[in-house]
């Protein structure tokens, strides 16, 4: 490796004193400095933003969609917020003259500027909504206490907990309040227990409560005597319960504090009356909690369901009692008495013996017929021959034979009769058994449920005393709470004689219509803000991408010309995929990676013919003899680049050689299938003659290509590649073959490509589209610049057609494809 560098330097300094800095950048009218000057735009211009979001569009619908779609569900489960809305009148605080003395009477008009500020004040104030939450029993609403629970278990909240930014909220005990007021009166720690628990209900209303002076007009600050009291709640109708009763303790409020009159008895009924309130609502929530526990569902004759049900089972236990008592006793019947089941096995073994009888009778009969007829038969045979003869011992045979197989059958009848006999029993027995197993196991079932019944039933009954009690407290407590609620109401009647300042100017009603969620301007806003996120995202993820893509990249980051776009196989037609198989240098071979005259007029072909003809254009004068195609990187495409190039070039009719320059991992041969054994490496480690070059390169009929492999793996390529031979050779070729192709080692990896570069008349860069870096594409150009290579331009390979970056390569092969079409 150190004599290869030494090469490459020699080499540098030669192309320096021959050819100067300023012939290898050409000027502006031309070259790379025209490129340099038309596509080297400053800063990121706003189409290449729209094509950098347009690439990842999918990627910025899928966000748009997915948080739009989240805020959208979120909106829905969000529940519908009412707002209800009361007027309440402040006017000029002034003394009743039918009520005071003259020594007590009032100016006219009490003109306090500071009064109708207080007053705004005194209705957001916590002791206000305390009695609002007392006299509205909202401390036992379903609705309201829903708010609290949730409130409790907020999401938020739980998440700052569990982060440590949030501390746990400890409720005072009525025992704490006790023991830090030990000094202070009894009527004062009440209300400081009483104001702690109430504390949370407080909150809640304060929370979603509005109290606003209502102007004379719009854009102007004068304000007039009228206050809005706005409550926001989920539940409509609870929304204008809670403003009206706001407005109305709050004129209250203000005549009690007016008149004077029996403010303390007032204050006291009040108090009686919410906790009476209050216990009575407990005591009713416990009442049903009990019914329902216990489970007490009474019928039209105040009989409970569950004593029905135990009479009905009592019942079917009694019948189940009987049926196994009748089934025992006949078990038992049957078992004890032998005789009752044989009697009853013969009863049913009548007709099979009288059956089976019939069969043996008619068997014997038969054999006795033929003992018959075998017996005159012998009577015949002794008129002809003597006792002893064989013919009537067979005779005497067959007689003795059938008269065996009749007391056979008899003896057989009667063993089979017994068998049959104790069968039957069994089954009789079995029989009876499994009715009285079945009777018992019925018998226990209903048992267990009678149990259970009964037990419930005893339940109930301890439950319904204790409901009947309650009940009776519950009635008695409503009782005096009437009687108070009259007390309260002649107490209000006193105080009715002065003149209340504070009015009900316009009461709440449930509103129809809800304010919030907004849930159209949420979902839109979310729409709009997902899909900028998804836009700098896409940007983002361009800012990141370091590849290169397109033929606008190409010339704007490298400054080079691209000469052609070569398209994926994949990103192609259909109909298109005979012409090249792979573009990649570890794909497998065979023949689809050549390009074959079966398909000359499809998009590859046309790709090719591009770069063919920018080939034959790039030198002035004539068309370049010697090029090297090669790429900055492994596995980029630049061997069938090559191929294809060099397949391209030979169908002009021109006689092309291409070289496997590439002794590292060569490919040639296995493409095409032909001999490696002699080769590039073989000619450049000895001296070789013209004719031993033209010995070594061979020829492929299919393709019309001549080829010369690298020969066996040397060593020591970039040795062999920088040697004097290499420059010959060349030379050699250039002076019989019309153009002559060489592939090349990644020069990125390797120096055999920069060794090369110096040697050919011009360098084709093959960038693989997507996964070249940017940085390394720049620094192969560097290395190719620094030896005085003439650089044609670059090859963007495996370029996707269906890429929107490609809209332009993709409309083109569409409409060439639509031509052959129409042809």
């Amino acid at each position: 490796m150190k004599e290869s560098r030494e090469i490459v330097q020699r080499k540098v300094k030669t192309v320096e004193i021959e050819q100067p800095f300023e012939s290898q950048v050409p000027s502006p009218s031309g070259g790379y400095g025209a490129y340099r000057e038309v596509y080297a735009q400053e800063g990121f211009q706003l189409s290449d933003y729209w094509r950098a979001i347009r690439k990842r569009l999918w990627l910025v619908i899928g966000i748009a969609v997915l948080m739009t779609t989240l805020a959208a569900i979120y909106m829905a489960r969000k529940p519908n917020i009412y707002e209800a809305k009361a007027v309440v009148q402040v006017d000029t605080e002034q003394a009743n003259p039918d009520l005071v003395s003259s020594e007590r009477r009032l100016p006219a008009a009490i003109q306090d500027p500071s009064y109708y500020n207080t007053q705004l004040q005194i209705l957001y104030s916590e002791r206000l909504l305390r009695r609002v939450v007392k006299d509205l029993s909202l401390d036992s609403n379903k609705d309201f206490q829903k708010v609290k629970t949730e409130e409790s278990v907020s999401v938020v909240r739980s998440t700052l907990k569990a982060l440590g930014l949030a501390t746990e909220v400890t409720k005072k005990t009525d025992k704490g309040v006790e023991e830090v007021s030990v000094s202070a009166s009894t009527t004062l720690a009440e209300d400081i227990s009483e104001a702690i628990r109430l504390a949370p209900y407080v909150n809640i209303i304060k929370k979603e409560l509005g109290i606003e002076p209502v102007r004379e007009g719009r854009g102007t600050n004068k304000d007039t005597r009228l206050i809005n009291i706005t409550y926001r709640h989920a539940n409509p109708e609870l929304a204008a319960l809670i403003v009206n009763g706001i407005a109305e303790i709050f004129t209250k409020s203000n005549q009690e504090k007016r008149s004077g009159t029996s403010r303390k008895t007032n204050d006291f009924l009040q108090e009686r009356i919410a906790n009476l309130q209050s216990e009575i609502n407990s005591g009713e929530q416990r009442l049903y909690e009990l019914t329902r526990t216990a489970g007490i569902l009474k019928t039209d004759d105040e009989k409970t369901i569950v004593t029905d049900s135990l009479s009905i089972l009592n019942n079917q236990l009694l019948e189940a009692e009987n049926a196994r008592k009748e089934a025992e006793a006949q078990y038992k019947a049957i078992n004890d008495s032998p005789e009752r089941v044989t009697a009853q096995a013969e009863e049913q073994m009548g007709r099979y013996i009288t059956e089976r009888e019939n069969e043996i009778r008619a068997l014997n009969n038969e054999n006795r017929r033929t003992i018959a007829g075998l017996r005159a038969e012998r009577a015949k045979l002794l008129e002809e021959y003597l006792e002893g003869a064989t013919e009537v011992k067979e005779v005497d045979k067959k007689i003795a034979t059938l008269e065996e197989e009749i007391k056979k059958s008899v003896s057989s009848n009667e063993e089979e009769l017994k068998k049959y006999r104790a069968r039957i029993t069994g089954v009789i027995l079995d029989n009876l058994k499994t009715k009285l197993d079945k009777a018992s196991k019925q018998e226990n079932e209903l048992r267990i449920a009678y149990n259970q019944q009964y037990n419930q039933a005893q339940g109930q009954n301890q439950t319904g005393v204790t409901l009947r009690l309650l009940k009776q407290e519950i009635d008695t407590k409503k009782g005096f709470l009437e009687n108070l609620q009259k007390n309260q109401r002649e107490n209000d009647v006193q105080a009715v004689g002065s003149d209340n300042n504070i009015s009900v100017a316009e009461i709440a009603i449930p509103p129809e219509t809800p304010i919030a969620p907004r849930r159209l301007t949420t979902v839109l806003g979310a729409l709009f803000l997902s899909t900028l996120f998804g836009m700098g995202l896409a940007l983002f993820l361009e800012y990141l991408d370091d590849t290169i893509r397109t033929t606008e990249e190409v010339e704007s980051y490298l400054q080079l010309p691209a000469l052609a776009a070569i398209p994926t196989i994949d990103s192609m037609p259909k109909r298109r995929l005979l012409l090249v198989g792979s573009n990649n240098d570890d794909a497998g071979v065979g023949t689809s990676e050549l390009l074959i005259h079966t398909d000359s007029r499809g998009a590859l072909a046309e790709a090719y013919r591009q770069l063919r003809t920018s080939i034959l254009l790039s030198t002035a004068g004539h068309a370049p003899k010697s090029l090297l195609v090669t790429s900055s990187l492994p596995a980029e495409g630049k061997t069938t680049t090559a191929i294809n190039t060099a397949i391209s070039l030979a169908q002009t009719g021109a006689k092309v050689l291409i070289i496997d320059a590439d002794m590292r991992r060569p490919r040639l041969h296995s493409v095409f299938d032909i001999s490696n054994g002699q080769g590039l490496s073989t000619l450049l480690s000895s001296e070789f003659t013209e004719q031993e070059v033209l010995d070594v390169i061979q020829y492929d009929e299919a393709a019309k290509l001549n080829l010369m492999p690298s020969g066996p793996v040397p060593p020591n390529p970039a040795e062999l590649i920088g040697s004097e031979q290499m420059s010959n050779l060349l030379k050699t070729v250039q002076d019989n073959f019309t153009h002559v192709v060489v592939d090349s080692p990644p020069i990125a990896s390797f120096t055999d490509g920069v060794l090369i570069a110096s040697l050919v008349d011009g360098v084709i860069l093959v960038v693989h589209s997507g996964k070249s870096s940017r940085q390394i594409i720049r620094r192969s150009r560097q290395l190719l610049m620094d030896v005085g290579a003439k650089v044609f331009g670059v090859v963007l390979n495996n370029v996707n057609l269906r890429s929107q970056d490609n809209y332009y390569y993709q409309s083109y092969y569409h409409r060439d494809n639509y031509r052959q079409d129409s042809e």
